[in-house]
């Protein structure tokens, strides 16, 4: 029913200017840089709003609790329920939805969705408030059918290209704004230092500078210079904070994390996202030293806002409020739940599928348990978020066509990301690049999958549902056959975890010159990825073997979101080619890297272990190397974080820094010489790391501290210049503050050394 109070409401509503001093890099956007008139709307509304309007903003469902069927188990063609929505969204006055409807849907339906629930947000609640959308785009807008699909967050790391990470997170953006949604849940910002994790594809690996970076890039590349725009999404991090790193390995389970680690190598990633203007957070799930961070005001509230000076908005994990007292057991009651996570500084619940949330709210407020300024702050975020994406202004989307969504140009910078990530990691006897004229035998579970290559959350949650592939991509079978017309055979030869049939293997490569044998995992995502063995399953490296015994040369090519140890047989191949999970391009990208039709250019983000109990980062500490017989040669990957291979080579000369006695005023100079010294284009990796000889807390034994990437021509040179200042030589002391102190420093850059002096202790 309209009554004179919504008009009123709703012309306030609709008033709200959106033209907002949006971060510029290194900036935060706070209510003190905006305009004043701007925080006197928001200001104005919250005063006429009632207590269900507030409660209802703090509110999130899922999309499933609007449509006809049950959740999780909806009609179809799925449909919006009206009667749904009018309870939803008019009687409790929810304020955001999210999530997709089981799987992928055409741009066009996911606009038509947006408007009706618009339509019914601003018409009919008494607020006139428009509902703010929110979706996970983690590697494109992966639930619009036909979205640009891009390489996951590990191999966009392996790239080590920030300029290929923004120019994703503008091409996401757009495409994600053009389903009609401006709020992507991505992206992730937790480090990857344990493969048992389900997630580790998701981070940008272990390091926690490179993952700063490309974190910062990410989200610049989301949110433009203009929320409002139309081709920009509000960025959320997640999952603050130490979701990674959890005891047993396994998802949204318990972390123990002294303040100093979750200083030193857990909190970076989120200070430079916050720095880079990140609007919206995501809270960890799990529990750190027995306190859920749902519930930590301390992280929360302390050094979330007051210490790293985040002004955003702060959501809940699905379910994880109730979680306080299902699982954590923490909470007497849903109730008190509620009461302990929004007085500790959540600001909005991802419920889902709960309506009581805000009931249980609005009584908590009027029995004097959530104080009615907690519900305010909230709300003013919400609001904030809202008018900032410009949704007063245009709630039902901006009127504009899109014509670059999923166009071909937006293909080739997947494409591109895709083959910058392409990580050659053995090439004994130039097995690789693969002649035209080759006779090629393809095996292995992850050769004739689209799915394999993009992973979960690609058209439905999991990721493994053929049914929403995006028409016209292709495998790296497909892609190679295509390449090599009547040259390529292929046979299954196992499942991810079942035996095939070996002997067909043997038979077939009678006929052929070389073996492309395609190994990982199929797609996963959250606790369906937990594992209790990281080792490739036995099926698999039975292949690996049966290949290796043809006598014919084999090309591994590894499918998959995390190191799977192998090696028992990891010796047998002649050329390893990483792969990642590059995304709907990466079959092409495969074949033109097998072809030598492109130069591999991905480094790892991570160290890939050699034995599945020894799960050592490359920054590990001097101890961690000893070694049963007492030595020093424990610390034995695989696979060491930041190799990589060309098909060119490169040499590193005249490597020198300035000065040698360095009172950290002015910048360190440093510079090295690199050349191509092979016979084709390539780019090559320099990266710095420094090694403190002795500090007060346990120096790792090399940190990175800079890098740069380089490409060139075949007997090119180039000189490579870092500026290394006082913060590069940083690490967070027992008092839990960063600082710097006097002696020696090893820098290794290359296959160059050398040292320099410090010489005096700061506190930069």
């Amino acid at each position: 029913m309209k009554t004179q109070h919504f008009f009123t409401l709703l012309f306030v509503a609709l008033a709200l200017k959106v033209h907002v001093a949006v971060a510029q890099p290194g900036n935060r956007p706070s209510p003190e840089t905006r305009a004043p008139g701007q925080e006197q709307q928001i200001a104005d509304l919250l005063q006429r709003m009632t207590l269900e309007d507030k409660v209802g903003e703090m509110t999130q469902l899922t999309l499933d609790m609007l449509c006809y069927g049950d959740p999780y188990k909806l009609d179809e063609p799925v449909r919006l329920d009206p009667d749904k929505m009018h309870d939803a969204l008019v009687e409790l006055r929810v304020g955001s939805i999210l999530n997709a409807p089981n799987h992928t849907l055409p741009r066009e339906r996911w606009v038509e969705i947006i408007q009706a629930i618009q339509a019914v947000a601003t018409e009919e609640k008494l607020s006139g408030i428009p509902v703010l959308y929110g979706i996970d785009a983690i590697h494109g807008a992966n639930y619009v059918a036909g979205a640009t699909l891009f390489p996951q967050q590990i191999a966009l790391a392996a790239t080590w290209d920030t300029s290929l990470a923004r120019r994703m997170g503008q091409i996401v953006a757009y495409e994600t704004r053009a389903a009609g949604i401006p709020w992507n849940f991505s992206p992730v910002l937790d480090i990857g230092r344990d493969p048992q994790w389900p997630r580790f594809w998701e981070t940008f690996g272990e390091d926690v500078l490179l993952a700063s970076h490309m974190g910062q890039a990410m989200i610049r590349g989301y949110q433009g210079k203009d929320l409002s725009s139309g081709e920009a999404v509000a960025a959320c991090m997640k999952h603050f904070l130490g979701y990674s790193v959890t005891l047993s390995g396994r998802d949204r389970t318990q972390a123990w994390i002294p303040d100093r680690e979750l200083r030193q190598y857990f909190l970076p990633t989120f200070q430079a996202a916050i720095d880079a203007g990140a609007r919206t957070i995501m809270i960890n799930s799990g529990e750190i030293n027995g306190v859920p961070v749902h519930v930590n005001r301390d992280i929360l509230q302390t050094l979330l806002r007051e210490e790293l000076g985040f002004t955003g908005v702060a959501v809940s994990d699905w379910e994880d409020i109730k979680y306080l007292y299902t699982r954590h057991r923490v909470a007497r009651d849903y109730k008190d739940a509620i009461a302990m996570a929004i007085n500790a500084g959540i600001d909005m619940s991802m419920v889902p599928t709960d309506l009581d949330f805000p009931v249980l709210l609005a009584e908590l407020v009027r029995e004097g348990k959530v104080p009615m300024a907690r519900i305010d702050e909230s709300v003013g975020r919400i609001l904030r978020l809202k008018q900032e994406l410009g949704l007063f202004e245009q709630p039902r989307g901006p009127a504009q066509a899109y014509p670059l969504f999923g166009s071909p140009a937006h293909a080739q910078v997947s494409y591109q990301a895709a083959v910058e990530a392409m990580t050659l990691l053995r090439n004994r006897n130039s097995v690789l690049p693969l002649s035209d004229q080759s006779r090629i035998l393809v095996t292995g579970p992850t050769a004739n999958s689209l799915n394999a290559l993009n992973g979960g959350w690609t058209h439905t949650w999991q990721g493994v549902d053929t049914t929403y592939n995006t028409p016209g991509k292709r495998s790296m079978l497909q892609a190679l056959r295509d390449a090599l017309p009547g040259k390529v055979s292929y046979t299954p030869g196992s499942g991810i975890d079942q035996p095939g049939d070996l002997n067909e293997v043997a038979r077939l490569a009678r006929d052929a010159d070389v073996i492309v044998v395609c190994l990982g995992e199929m797609p996963y995502t959250e606790v369906v990825g937990n594992l209790n063995d990281l080792d490739l399953p036995l099926a698999q490296r039975d292949l690996l073997r049966a290949a290796k015994a043809t006598g014919k040369p084999v090309v591994l090519v590894l499918v998959e979101g995390r190191p799977r140890t192998f090696n028992d047989v990891a010796d047998l191949p002649d050329a390893v080619l990483m792969a990642y999970l590059p995304g709907d391009e990466g079959g092409r990208a495969i074949t033109d890297v097998l072809l030598g039709r492109r130069s591999p250019g991905g480094h790892l983000p991570f160290t890939y272990p050699r034995y599945s109990n020894a799960l050592m980062t490359y920054d590990h500490k001097k101890t961690d190397g000893l070694d049963v017989q007492f030595g020093w040669t424990a610390f034995d990957p695989l696979f060491q974080f930041g190799e990589g291979m060309s098909y060119t080579t490169f040499a590193f000369s005249n490597a020198a820094l300035s000065p040698a006695a360095w009172d950290g005023k002015s910048p360190l100079e440093l510079q090295i010489d690199v050349r191509n010294t092979g016979r084709r284009d390539g780019s090559e990796l320099v990266a710095v790391y420094l090694d403190d000889e002795v500090a007060s807390i346990t120096p790792p034994v090399k940190r990175l501290v800079d890098y740069r990437k380089v490409s060139l021509a075949p007997g090119q040179s180039s000189t490579v210049s870092f500026a290394l200042d006082l913060q590069d030589l940083a690490f967070i002391g027992a008092d839990g503050l960063p600082r710097s102190e006097a002696g020696t420093f090893r820098v290794l850059i290359g296959d160059q050394e050398l040292r320099f002096e410090l010489l005096e202790s700061a506190k930069p």
